[in-house]
């Protein structure tokens, strides 16, 4: 596909958010847009299905404006760019994340935090992503990629890769601590690698058996289902799992001082914590809030030095209602990916 052929390219948008079974996504014919000239326009070889994706579609994630293409894991080839755009050429493998803009200027900017910018902008929430034939991006929040490697293993690593890092360096896990990982699906499986990585002890809980295989495959020491105690108090964990009722189960787990960092962009209700059982003796419970570009740019080049592995499922982007609902019944082993078809 050429950018002068694509005038009417497929996509997917949230037209009606609800559960997934009521059918929320549906298919749109959309002409291109002229990329600004900070922009490029990315014709989609990948995207991933992030659980984000899910909330914006049944609405747990309030949308920003209608009938938005979801995704924000899109590996793509610059098929056309903006007069300003210098970092990128036609031809080149470009990645498009989470995180879309921000304003710059503001005390969190100015001071490293850009994650928690107030005028900070989303691909997949605030604009067109990449459920679709193309994809347009900021190229200052792009990532370049490399050309020769599948890009179905690369688009997990933009959102589920980045967001797992960040959330693994909130939990303070230290040098050869004890980790656990509460949920183990796309982001999990890679923030494991990480650890591992970096000598971590690792105890997985989840409910899904396939996961857990997928947790001892990768070098976890245990893995047990989602309320039950690892073997041994914790250092760190981090929850991936949208699920409050775990978080009063995981700061349970922790030893002393130890830090729980709490993933997710949406969280069902927490129960009542416990000072003494849950928070006493100086524990941590911490939010993680998207990414700076930062994270972004240290956890690729870790990725690339450490050679971790993508655990995914393919589908065609004609299947992208297929792929979040099967998200939804957890029958996706490690990262959803769309792929052209």
């Amino acid at each position: 596909m050429t950018f002068a052929a694509a005038e009417t390219p497929h996509g997917w948008a949230v037209q009606r958010p609800g559960p997934i079974g009521t059918g929320p996504l549906a298919r749109v014919r959309r002409r291109p847009a002229v990329p600004a000239p900070g922009d490029l326009l990315l014709e989609v070889e990948a995207c991933g299905v992030c659980r984000t994706d899910l909330h914006l579609a049944e609405g747990d994630l309030p949308p920003r404006r209608p009938s938005t293409v979801p995704g924000h894991e899109i590996v793509g080839r610059v098929v056309a760019a903006g007069e300003a755009v210098a970092s990128f050429r036609i031809g080149d493998r470009a990645g498009g994340a989470w995180l879309r803009g921000t304003c710059g200027t503001c005390r969190y900017c100015r001071a490293g935090q850009e994650n928690l910018c107030p005028r900070s902008s989303y691909t997949g929430w605030d604009a067109d992503g990449g459920f679709a034939d193309l994809a347009l991006i900021p190229a200052a929040f792009a990532y370049p990629l490399p050309g020769d490697r599948d890009a179905a293993s690369l688009a997990p690593l933009l959102c589920a890769g980045i967001i797992g890092y960040r959330a693994l360096r909130r939990s303070a896990l230290p040098l050869g601590g004890r980790l656990g990982i509460y949920g183990f699906g796309a982001s999990a499986h890679l923030a494991a690698q990480v650890a591992l990585a970096e000598g971590a002890t690792l105890h997985v809980l989840t409910r899904s058996v396939r996961a857990r295989e997928l947790a001892l495959d990768l070098g976890a020491a245990s893995a047990g289902g989602a309320y039950d105690a690892p073997p041994e108090p914790l250092d760190s964990a981090v929850l991936f799992a949208p699920v409050g009722d775990l978080v009063p189960v995981a700061l349970e787990a922790l030893d002393r001082s130890g830090t729980l960092a709490v993933a997710g962009i949406h969280l069902s209700d927490i129960p009542s914590l416990n000072y003494q059982r849950h928070l006493f003796q100086e524990r941590d419970l911490r939010s993680v809030t998207s990414n700076t570009r930062q994270d972004g740019r240290d956890f690729l080049a870790l990725a690339e030095r450490i050679g971790i592995q993508v655990t995914s499922s393919p589908y065609p982007m004609s299947r992208a209602d297929q792929a979040l609902a099967d998200l939804a019944a957890d029958r996706v082993n490690g990262a959803a990916v769309l792929v052209p078809g």
